[in-house]
Order: C-alpha cells, then structure tokens, then sequence
C-alpha cells in the first residue's frame, strides 16, 4: 500500500523550516520634493539677492569714505564716487595729525567717553538694582520716570541744560562734559529688566551667610549680570563717543572739543577754501575705528555669554 504525501502549502510549513520570502509591494517613491526644489531654490535666490542689495547700500557710503580718504584732492573732487582711489596718497592723514588738532581731540573723547561708560555702568546698575529688589515708598513714580525720560527728545533738554550747567558755574569745563551724562535713564531701564529676571533664590543664600544689600549685589548679583553689563558697555560707549548735542551746549573753548565738535568745526568749514574731502573723511574714518574695535570685542563675549546661558538653561 502506497502512501502519497502532499507538497507543504505556505501555511502548512514545517516547524524548522524558515518561512518561504513574501513579495512586498514596491512603495511609490515621492516626488513632491522635486517638484519643490526649483521653487525653493528660486525663492532662496531672490531672498539673498534682496540682502546682498540692501547690505550694499548701506555699506557703500562706508566703502567711499574709506577711499576717499586715500584720494588726493583732485581726484576726490573729479570722482566722488568711485570706490577706487587713483592714485593712493596718504597725505591727508599727515595732515590730520599735523595741521589740526584731531590729537587733543582724541585725547579728550577718550577722557570722557571712559569716565561716562564707567559712570554709567555702575550707576545704572545700581539704580536698576534698587528699583528692581528694594520696596520703597514711590518706586513705581521713580521708575515711571525713567520711562517718561527715555521718551523726550534730546533736542528738548538742550536749553535747560545749558541754563543749569551755567548756574551751577561749572559751563566750559571737563565737569560740565562728564557729568550729566554719568547717568542715562536706557541704562536703567536695561538693568532693571534684567535684575527682574534673576531668581531672587540666588539672593537668599547671601542673605542667610549675613551679606548686606550693597554686598549681595556686588558679590551674587552683579557677576550674573554679564550680558546685561557688557550691552550697556557697548551702548554707552558707542553714545558718550558720539555725543555732539550735549558738547554744542556744555564747552565752547576749542581746548575742551570732543572729536564730534572738532570734526564738526572742520566740516563747516574752519580750514580754508576747497573741500578737503579726503581730510575730512579720513579724520571721520579715524573716529569710527575705535566705536568699531569695542563692537566687534565685546559683541564676540556677549554671543558667548548667551550660549552659555541657553545651554545652562
């Protein structure tokens, strides 16, 4: 007697056996993506066109002061703006230094620009602080204001300012310079806000160990405050450096000109007939490097900082 076995079917497999491959339906491959790719890439095109545009018409005054100050006379004259100076001549620096007196004007921006960021910085970080974490009587109306103050014009103040600066006796002096600029309502405000953010835990434990207010804040509060600090350090700088309404009313003896009043006295006119634009921008390109060095210094440590804080946070 015979005995006729059947083939396994797929499902009637033997148990050791691997199961037989199954066929999978290939997937359609997307083509959405292609499809979007020239249109993105259109649309990139056309952004940093737009950019590039703008990035030039914003730095090409830049570019022809820095070569106009290259140029001699004539040629600033004939091409005023041509980025290219033909030929280089260096002689309009040796007369800045030698003809005018950009030295003394230096001398004293960089007295009173130091003295007023140093003002400001510990001043205003002392009124942010105490505005931020002291309970006072009349701390909301102070702090109202600071703000009322940050939102007057300059141009408003500047009569006011050289009455009082008369009749406290000190007009045309370094005094009158320094003084009413050592504290600056932005940089209270900035400070504020941002002492507003620290934890007040952090405050507690140097509280408990017996510190004082002063001591707190020098000690705990103060070295958290780094970007803050360094913020207020590039803008009153950048401000104090700048600052020509307040020197217009504050000084009038030539002695005491800060680098805006000099370079305005040569722009209006006090060397003589002609022009004289490669002195002029090249005495102008001289005061920018400085406000530009401190920027890109300080800038660089306060991108650090902030990573560093988004990290830790």
């Amino acid at each position: 007697m015979s005995i006729v076995t059947e083939p396994p079917t797929r499902g009637d497999a033997p148990a050791g056996d691997p199961p037989p491959p199954t066929e999978r339906t290939p997937r359609p491959v997307a083509t959405s993506g292609h499809r979007r790719e020239p249109r993105s890439l259109v649309t990139s095109f056309v952004g940093y066109a737009i950019l590039i545009f703008f990035a030039l018409v914003f730095l090409y005054p830049f570019v022809i002061q820095i070569a106009s100050s290259f140029k001699t006379e004539p040629d600033a004259a004939a091409n005023p703006l041509s980025p290219i100076p033909n030929p280089v001549d260096l002689d309009s620096f040796q007369r800045i230094f030698e003809g005018t007196n950009f030295p003394l004007w230096l001398g004293n921006s960089l007295l009173v620009t130091v003295v007023v960021t140093l003002g400001r910085v510990f001043l205003d970080s002392l009124a942010g602080y105490a505005l931020a974490r002291l309970r006072f009587r009349g701390r909301t109306a102070i702090f109202a204001t600071v703000v009322a103050v940050m939102a007057v014009p300059g141009v408003v103040l500047l009569i006011p300012k050289f009455l009082v600066l008369n009749q406290l006796g000190i007009y045309n002096t370094y005094t009158a310079l320094i003084l009413p600029l050592l504290v600056d309502a932005t940089g209270v405000f900035i400070m504020k806000q941002f002492f507003e953010s620290v934890p007040a835990s952090v405050e507690e434990a140097a509280r408990i160990d017996g510190a004082g207010v002063f001591r707190t804040f020098w000690s705990v509060v103060l070295p958290t405050a780094k970007p803050a600090l360094i913020t207020l350090t590039i803008l009153s700088f950048q401000g104090s450096w700048n600052e020509f309404p307040h020197s217009l009313v504050a000084v009038q003896d030539p002695n005491l000109f800060t680098l805006p009043r000099g370079l305005a006295d040569l722009v209006s006119g006090s060397l003589g007939a002609g022009t004289q634009y490669p002195l002029k921008l090249g005495a102008a390109l001289l005061a920018t490097i400085p406000v530009a060095v401190i920027f890109v210094v300080f800038q660089r440590y306060f991108v650090r900082d902030a990573n560093q804080g988004a990290d830790k946070g």
